[in-house]
């Protein structure tokens, strides 16, 4: 796992670097802080894929629209947020969107409205569908999977299905409405020199 880091805890970067598999309790996971925040899926650190200027622009931009239109759509939002997907697993979605009367503490317990994935281009499609799945099997209704690198969207549906969207991300029953078009045009713009 190159490039990985271990803020506060040192053993935890022994666990890493071990050949084999090593377990660590949950609750030394929720004690310790990582430069890049990973997720626990029983007992072992996975380490998510980040770092990569569109991965970081689009989730920035994600952010900043439901921060923007937080009040409109009585939401509130936070990047790399520690979700509790079950008792021995966390997730870390690259954007968490959750109702304004949720009750929100240092890990999200509530099924969060919104769990946005943004892919980096080592994502694997098959590890990206386990965590859809987690945040399925929380009761997470409204996942959206983007890919800066394509201008390609998906949501992800209860039944396992993706359905590729092209024109804009909705949440039904809610205001919440984010035109593709706009945000690839605005992602396209932070790329481009002036």
């Amino acid at each position: 796992m190159g490039g990985f880091s271990v803020g506060v805890n040192g053993r935890l970067a022994q666990y890493l670097l071990m050949a084999t598999a090593a377990t660590i309790p949950v609750s030394e996971y929720l004690s310790s802080s990582y430069e890049v925040d990973c997720d626990y899926v029983d007992g072992e650190l996975l380490e998510r894929n980040v770092g990569e200027w569109q991965h970081g622009s689009l989730q920035n931009l994600l952010g900043s629209l439901f921060w923007i239109k937080r009040r409109e759509w009585q939401v509130k939002t936070s990047t790399e947020q520690r979700v509790q997907v079950r008792v021995d697993r966390y997730r870390v979605p690259d954007v968490c969107v959750m109702r304004k009367s949720d009750q929100v503490d240092r890990v999200v317990k509530t099924p969060p409205l919104i769990c946005i994935e943004v892919l980096s281009p080592e994502d694997r499609w098959q590890r990206v569908l386990e965590r859809v799945r987690d945040f399925q099997a929380m009761g997470v209704e409204n996942i959206w999977i983007l890919d800066p690198a394509t201008h390609d969207a998906w949501i992800a549906r209860n039944d396992g299905s993706q359905q590729h969207v092209s024109d804009a991300l909705t949440v039904p029953g809610t205001p919440i409405h984010i035109d593709l078009s706009a945000v690839w045009a605005e992602l396209d713009d932070m790329q481009t020199p002036q």
